[in-house]
């Protein structure tokens, strides 16, 4: 049985709608950009830090929320009045963030086991 839940979305009104579902649960969100039919994704970073991230997911708080969200196709994301950035402060994606604090990983951070693992465990 799983410790924590986790949860997949697509674009930023899925995300807002997941996380206003969980309040009170400690929510931990991954971005990264769309999938193609083969399952991958546009972004090359994201593409390696998925694995990375996933590895790390046995570290989560118990009864916490894992929300995997796609943020778009590269042309959106690029835009810089996207949701993302401009609601969220997301910088570049692969991001990973504990929503409602400060913490937060971004592009080649996501590629360290331990920096994940960091942000899963500590308060």
């Amino acid at each position: 049985m799983a410790r924590f839940e986790e949860v997949s979305v697509h674009g930023y009104d899925e995300f807002c709608q997941a996380v206003s579902e969980r309040k009170g649960k400690d929510v931990f969100a991954y971005f990264s950009g769309d999938k193609d039919a083969e399952g991958k994704s546009w972004c090359p970073d994201c593409v390696k830090a998925e694995p990375i991230v996933r590895g790390q997911l046995a570290h989560l708080p118990e009864d916490s929320v894992f929300i995997y969200c796609q943020v778009g196709e590269r042309a959106f994301w690029k835009d810089p009045k996207n949701d993302f950035k401009k609601n969220l402060k997301l910088t570049g994606v692969p991001s990973l963030l504990r929503y409602g604090t400060p913490q937060k990983l971004v592009e080649e951070e996501c590629f360290k086991a331990d920096l994940v693992r960091m942000m899963f465990t500590e308060d």
